[in-house]
């Protein structure tokens, strides 16, 4: 390898790899403020307007575009035709090809108007990094500050060359960069110019950390990232404990993103998930008192469980949670009093993330299918009491209307058919994923039960709870079921065909009953 041409966005360890390439024989290229850096460094560096005969121009958007620089990135180094024309243009070879791109990505999640969001899309530098790694037969090409380490490592190790299979990795590393970028500008771009279904759709990702397994041992896999800073379990601080899991992972995302409905402004709550399924949900005066409140709905399920919080940890509840076996514990924040709490559980994982996510922010979701995948919109729907049509002879009163918003934030993170009987702002039952609407309307009233005896109560909280249903009661048997469990009130959808007749049922039980005119299936 005798010689280089570097322009990279991104300048972090660039100088000590330059002079790296540098002591070990390489001459080194570049362009504008790459070129610079090196320079005040007091490295030997060629401008590549030097190379070309043509000044960068056009506020350098030109500048690498031309035969010298992509001749000598795609020429055949053993090929007589290839040779011949390198001599008769004048065109010297380019052994390595240092490029990150413009940072578009960064400039679009800052918020930037559409005209420099455009002007952070980078042309030569994906049409270098495309044409150096389809001749990786004889060129290296660099896109990752995580590759300079290694590529002078495999220089050491072969004399000041590269071998051909460390070549070959280095071109899947900058086809898959290129192909996150484009996809991240053709993504941006639908958005920016309202387009829901995009002819084409690509998403991309960049490892996180590869994973011991699946959902299953048998499965391998690995987690990504896909550069956006909403909060979460994507972005959060691990403090201590194993490595998390795919379905850690996945149930930490569904724990976090649940309690986030729950304003940190109006009280503290608490979230414990189980297979991505809420076992308890509370608000409390303190968090200590939201966890209690959480843990009691359904303590066997909590065991093992992933506890989401929407305040800062602090000691005396971090002493609580860990008095049972938890996964995982995700807040914004934890004092030092709550970490040294979890220092000695070592095989439980605390993550901070500095903020909730904002469950009201546009997004998207997509699910892969055989042949293809699904993609929607992220479920940002909410109701406000101004939103519920009361349809009943008896409207909620206050603490019932409290409890009926409570429970239709907590149905939509439940697996449909999801049935969530709430009281005094906690879950008292819930039930999901079931088939039959009126068989999640018993199991959550069961799981009642079972807890009042276990916590010697001398009835099942359901009593007198409220209930919320994720989509209409298509016939009235499920609305009585949860009226016969106890229930006072009901929030579901409405929109059946037999709304009448589920009114009629509500009012002759003496069921309050609002209706949201919004569904929140999950499946």
């Amino acid at each position: 390898m005798s010689r280089a041409l570097l322009s990279v966005s991104d300048k972090t360890g660039l100088v000590d790899f330059a002079r790296g390439l540098a002591a070990r024989g390489v001459e080194l290229l570049s362009t504008g403020g790459t070129a610079q850096a090196l320079r005040e460094a007091g490295l030997a560096v060629r401008d590549v307007s030097e190379v070309t005969g043509f000044p960068e121009m056009m506020d350098g958007r030109v500048k690498t575009l031309h035969p010298k620089v992509h001749g000598g990135l795609l020429a055949v180094r053993d090929d007589p035709g290839h040779v011949a024309a390198m001599a008769a243009h004048g065109i010297a070879p380019i052994d390595l090809l240092v490029v990150n791109l413009y940072p578009f990505e960064a400039t679009v999640a800052k918020g930037a108007d559409y005209d420099t969001c455009v002007e952070n899309i980078d042309i030569g530098g994906p049409a270098m990094i495309r044409a150096a790694a389809k001749n990786h037969a004889f060129v290296a090409v660099v896109t990752d500050v995580e590759d300079y380490a290694p590529l002078l490592a495999e220089m050491d190790a072969n004399g000041g060359a590269t071998r051909l299979g460390f070549r070959r990795t280095l071109a899947q590393h900058a086809y898959a960069r290129t192909a996150a970028y484009d996809a991240a500008v053709s993504g941006w771009m639908a958005g920016a110019i309202g387009d829901p279904a995009p002819r084409r759709r690509a998403f991309a990702g960049t490892l996180a950390q590869p994973l011991r397994y699946g959902e299953n041992p048998h499965q391998r896999a690995a987690f990504y990232v896909d550069g956006s800073s909403r909060p979460g379990v994507a972005t959060a601080k691990q403090w201590q404990g194993k490595e998390l899991s795919y379905n850690n992972i996945n149930d930490t995302d569904a724990a976090f993103e649940l309690v986030a409905e729950f304003d940190p402004a109006e009280g503290p709550a608490c979230a414990i998930i189980k297979h991505a399924n809420p076992c308890g949900v509370a608000r409390g005066a303190t968090l200590l008192d939201a966890y209690r409140a959480a843990y009691d709905c359904d303590r066997t399920s909590a065991f093992g469980g992933i506890v989401a919080l929407n305040r800062p940890l602090d000691a005396r509840t971090a002493e609580e949670i860990a008095a049972i076996f938890t996964e995982v514990v995700i807040a914004p924040d934890a004092d030092e009093g709550a970490k040294a709490v979890f220092a000695a559980k070592k095989n439980l994982r605390l993550l901070t993330t500095g903020a909730l996510p904002d469950p009201k922010a546009p997004g998207l979701a997509f699910r892969q299918v055989s042949g293809g995948f699904l993609v929607q919109d992220r479920d940002t729907g909410f109701v406000t009491p101004a939103d519920l049509k009361v349809v009943t002879r008896r409207a909620p009163s206050e603490a019932e209307l409290a409890d009926l918003l409570f429970a239709w934030k907590v149905a939509k993170h439940v697996k449909s058919n999801a049935i969530v009987y709430v009281r005094g702002g906690a879950t008292v039952g819930i039930g999901a994923g079931q088939m039959s609407r009126v068989d999640s309307t018993r199991i959550a009233a069961r799981k009642s039960a079972d807890m009042a005896e276990a916590l010697g109560l001398a009835e099942p909280t359901v009593k007198g709870s409220v209930v919320a249903s994720d989509a209409f009661f298509p016939f009235p048997d499920g609305l009585l079921t949860a009226a016969e469990a106890g229930a006072t009130a009901v929030i579901q959808p409405g929109g059946s065909m037999r709304d009448a007749e589920v009114i009629a049922a509500a009012d002759a039980a003496g069921l309050a009953m609002v209706f949201t005119g919004q569904r929140h299936f999950r499946h």
